[in-house]
């Protein structure tokens, strides 16, 4: 598997409370703090929450996990729209599962969230560059920078024959609004946010282990984590998240395909779409051949609109200079659990296609037991990983 080195990690993006976000012309880079050995990483969707804690003292041991539903509608397309409500909720899953409110780490993942990567030639000092980025950052918006949360990190640096040096640069933005709503909830939930990151990067770090050697640069993976109503995609070569898109698709979309095959409550989505099995060779079970849609094929033909986008989103990512062939994916989310997932998304995107484990990085503390379902826990876990 390719491997993921620490460079990826991009984890203040926490607005100042006392002062806005300066104009584009004297925008700073936000000056890292280090984050404590103890990280919780808290993951938030449509539907549901995960926490995580997890000690990075030499080694990576998973202390604890909780996971709880989530009321519909309090979230929804990775934004919060009930901010008192989710803060009940958080108040709730930290109370009963004795989290720590300390050292918080928060995902974010929502198509409003901008991430390039860009160039930026002739920047003689750090005040220059960052300058600079401010500029492309507005010009990516087409807003006023007061609106927008933005980091950036240098991904490497040329200098050309004439000396004139090219710095690469990963750069993410957010919208003040979108952060603000969630800090809001974790502050009203009395939670003590240390960082917050994107699922994107949590996937990958989650996914794919830091190794000593170089990481092959003939090779990239792509990460998928499939939420409620939204998918992460991130894909990297091995050191670098090099492309990230979140797709308007999730969960949701097959259940709703069942109720509208099958004309069943939506309360009974979930148990019919765990019954078939989506091995190549499998059969429907529990419906008679001929007797109406056979939820396997329901479930497939929806299928197909993920792998569409994933197919799209694989070829822009080709497209663009010096990218390295994609020779495998890993997915996470609750589809994952259903019978012959990987094999039948591996099939229609012909590439190998295996399950995310949430706990290959890290050890299982004394108390941890292995849920029966990984919703949201490979976020979790990742943003709990500080390398």
């Amino acid at each position: 598997m390719v491997d993921l080195h620490k460079e990826i990690k991009l984890s203040d993006l926490i607005p100042q409370r006392t002062a806005r976000t300066p104009s584009s012309s004297t925008v700073e880079a936000p000056k890292r703090r280090p984050l404590p050995a103890e990280i919780v990483g808290l993951k938030i969707e449509a539907g549901s929450l995960a926490a995580a804690h997890v000690v990075n003292n030499g080694g990576k041991t998973l202390v604890r996990i909780a996971q709880a539903p989530l009321a519909q509608g309090v979230v929804h397309g990775g934004e919060v729209r009930d901010p008192a409500a989710l803060a009940t909720a958080l108040n709730e899953l930290f109370t009963a599962n004795e989290m720590p409110r300390h050292g918080v780490r928060l995902g974010l993942a929502n198509t409003r969230i901008a991430v390039r990567a860009i160039e930026i030639s002739g920047a003689a000092d750090s005040q220059q560059l960052a300058n600079a980025v401010g500029f492309r950052a507005h010009e990516i918006i087409s807003s006023s920078l007061e609106n927008a949360v933005l980091d950036y990190h240098v991904l490497g640096t040329s200098v050309d024959d004439d000396g004139l040096t090219t710095h690469r640069i990963l750069l993410v933005i957010a919208y003040r609004d979108s952060v603000d709503r969630y800090l809001a909830a974790t502050d009203a939930a009395n939670l003590e946010l240390v960082g917050i990151d994107l699922d994107a990067f949590a996937v990958l770090r989650a996914s794919m282990h830091p190794r000593a050697e170089e990481p092959d640069p003939q090779a990239a993976i792509v990460a998928v984590s499939i939420d409620h109503d939204l998918t992460t995609l991130a894909i990297s070569d091995g050191s670098i998240c090099r492309f990230t898109r979140v797709l308007e698709w999730g969960t949701a979309n097959v259940d709703l395909a069942l109720v509208r095959a099958l004309k069943v409550p939506a309360a009974q989505t979930e148990q019919i779409r765990r019954d078939p099995s989506l091995e190549l060779s499998s059969k429907s079970t529990g419906y008679a051949q001929g007797a109406g849609p056979q939820p396997a094929d329901i479930v497939q033909r929806e299928l197909q609109t993920l792998v569409r986008e994933l197919q799209s989103s694989i070829r822009f990512y080709g497209s663009q200079p010096g990218a390295t062939p994609v020779r495998g994916l890993v997915v996470s989310g609750s589809l994952v659990d259903l019978p012959g997932f990987a094999k039948r998304l591996g099939s229609d995107l012909g590439m190998p296609v295996s399950p995310a484990d949430p706990f290959s990085r890290v050890e299982l503390g004394p108390d941890v037991i292995r849920p029966e379902r990984s919703d949201g826990l490979v976020v979790a876990v990742g943003l709990g990983i500080e390398d």
